[in-house]
């Protein structure tokens, strides 16, 4: 917590103006596997993946690190980092996650793309959700869109959408998850799989990675 008071809530329009936004790149959205990588069990073809996260400084909810780094595949060593710090400006609010951290990270992304053409990821994986949204359109599907390239969406907690609730049937199928590929689908009351629940690093701090992609959030045209 930064100590400050809590910022009111963004104008009725300005969420309204979002909400058309999204509706509007959601529509560029492509769900189907598009890349021949995609469609190999084994992922041959697949020789560059990427990360983009916002690191927030502790105690200060505008001052962040954007980060954008590209691994080789499968041996995962660093090929390229980009860090920076910058100044977020947008506030917070649930289901426009978007808004306030996309910018910096398409700006990242067209930093490589510009420095490194070579080094651009084949696919990204974004800090956030994709298709696993109040409206179906995450940040990782946003940044999709925005940069034309593949984005999976990784979350530690679930966003409770499409009536997925963390009830004790979700918390049993996270504790079935105890070895290295062990999956459980994410499906709605709508019927869609909107992600994977995987076990998490053992290194890290959250027992438990919930993987909710749109491995294919670009534009279809």
């Amino acid at each position: 917590m930064s100590g400050r008071a809590a910022e009111p809530p963004p104008p009725e329009a300005t969420l309204r103006r979002w909400e058309r936004e999204q509706a509007q790149l959601r529509a560029g959205v492509v769900e189907e596997d598009t890349e021949e990588w995609q469609k190999d069990s084994h992922f041959a073809g697949l020789e560059r993946v990427g990360g983009v996260d916002l690191s927030y400084i502790k105690g200060d909810d505008t001052g962040a690190c954007a980060s954008l780094v590209v691994l080789s595949y499968p041996a995962l060593e660093v090929l390229y980092e980009d860090c920076r710090m910058v100044a977020v400006s947008a506030q917070y609010v649930a289901g426009f996650l978007a808004f306030r951290e996309v910018p910096f990270l398409v700006e990242a992304v067209r930093r490589l793309q510009q420095e490194e053409p070579k080094l651009t990821p084949q696919v990204l994986l974004v800090d956030g959700n994709g298709l696993l949204h109040p409206r179906g359109f995450g940040v990782a599907c946003h940044l999709g869109v925005l940069t034309d390239l593949p984005c999976i969406g990784v979350a530690k907690n679930l966003l409770q959408a499409d009536g997925l609730v963390r009830d004790e049937l979700h918390r049993e199928q996270i504790r079935s998850l105890q070895r290295e590929g062990d999956t459980f689908p994410l499906t709605g009351t709508s019927g869609r799989v909107l992600g994977m629940g995987v076990p998490g690093d053992s290194r890290a701090s959250s027992q438990v990675l919930l993987q909710v992609p749109d491995p294919r959030a670009h534009p279809s045209g």
